[in-house]
This record gives C-alpha cells, structure tokens and sequence, in this order.
C-alpha cells in the first residue's frame, strides 16, 4: 500500500473568495481521512504555504490575483513536486482544462460538484491516478487520443538532441535555460526548435507540451 494512503490526506486550500474556502472546509470536514493544514488566497501565496506546509494534495482555483491557478500549478510541479495539484474550479472551458493539465495538474473538479465526488478526486489523486469530472473528462481523453495517434510517427524522425531539447521545453525551460542545461548556444537551442515543430507539424509551446506528454517524453508528476 502507498504509504500516503496510510495516513490523513494533508491538503492546502487555494481561493480568493474566503467563504469559497470555508463551503469547502466544511464540506470536507466529516472526513476524518482529510487534513486541511492550510490556506492561500493567490497563487504566490499557495506557493509559499505549499513549501512550508508539504501537503499532499493543492485544491487549486484558476481565477487567483497575482499568480493565477495555472502559472501556479507550473510553479509548484517544479519547486513542490511532492505536492499534486488538483483543481477546484467553476471553469469548464476545453482551452482552460487541457491547459492546466499540460502544467501539471493531476485532476480537475468543477465546484457544483457533490462532496462525495470531490472527496473520491481527492482520495484517487493521492493514490497518484488522475481525475476529471465527467463533464470535462472527455476533453482530455480526445485530446490525448488525437494527439499520441496523428503524431507517433512524427516522434521516430526527431534526433537524440532533438528529443532532449523537447523534454525540456516540456517541463517549462526557456531557451536560455536550456542552452546552458545542454552547453549548446541560444542560437542552436532555437534552431533545435524551429525544426521540432517543423518534423511535427506543432507551432505552439503548448502543442509541443502535450506532444511530450502523450509519448512520456515528459512527465505530469
């Protein structure tokens, strides 16, 4: 048995709107299994809490002031890779779902959900399986599916360097950043690029995230 599974689930709350972060509180309460050790009202803030508290699982919101749920979520599966990220959100928009899934988060719950379906996200989140409500669910496994089956063969034509610089664009470096991670020039690393998303037909970041994702040239842990 995961030795997390052995123990209460120790959760950080992230909303700006307190009486949001109190219906929740309550409404997990009568689950002895949980533990609420914390909460945040921006996304700066829950990066914080979450280093110093170490909890297991980020219920996360999308709309925060200063750093905002996703910029958030891309900070903590770097700094707090420990912590999984899970998002609590009126949102159901495609964009927004494949978005915060691509940085990392590992479930996204919509909040006129039931507390039992919360509390079943929270809990299979902590084993490390992934969750999404019903109503967005599909938006992921289409996108996946469209993504690994018109791009598997595009993969096999990248080259060794070419596979490296991907991964790493994948976990969130710049060019720079990877420039000096490899002892290649800026000028090479964005070359590199430029053929990447030429070989496979991708013209975004975010396309080439989910790319890496799909294949596990990258991972969403």
């Amino acid at each position: 048995m995961n030795k997390r599974t052995k123990r209460k689930i120790r959760l950080l709350l992230v909303d700006d709107h307190p009486l949001v972060r109190e219906g929740i509180r309550s409404c997990l309460h009568p689950h002895k299994q949980l533990e609420i050790v914390g909460e945040a009202a921006d996304g700066r803030e829950a990066l914080v809490k979450a280093k110093e508290l170490n909890p297991d699982i980020v219920l996360m919101d999308i709309n925060l002031p200063r750093t905002n749920g996703l910029e958030a979520t891309r900070l903590l599966r770097r700094e707090a890779p420990q912590t999984r990220v899970l998002i609590l959100t009126v949102h159901n928009n495609k964009e927004y779902v494949l978005q915060i899934v691509q940085a990392g988060a590992r479930g996204y719950v919509l909040k006129d959900t039931s507390p039992k379906e919360l509390v079943q996200a929270i809990e299979q989140v902590n084993r490390g399986e992934a969750f999404f409500s019903p109503d967005v669910a599909h938006f992921v496994l289409n996108d996946y599916v469209t993504s690994s089956g018109r791009r598997k063969s595009g993969e096999e034509e990248l080259s060794d360097r070419e596979r490296e610089v991907l991964a790493l664009i994948a976990e969130g470096y710049s060019n720079k950043s990877i420039a000096s991670k490899l002892g290649l020039s800026v000028r090479t690393v964005e070359t590199h690029r430029a053929r990447i998303m030429r070989k496979l037909n991708i013209h975004s970041t975010a396309g080439l995230t989910k790319f890496a994702i799909s294949q596990g040239m990258a991972s969403l842990a």
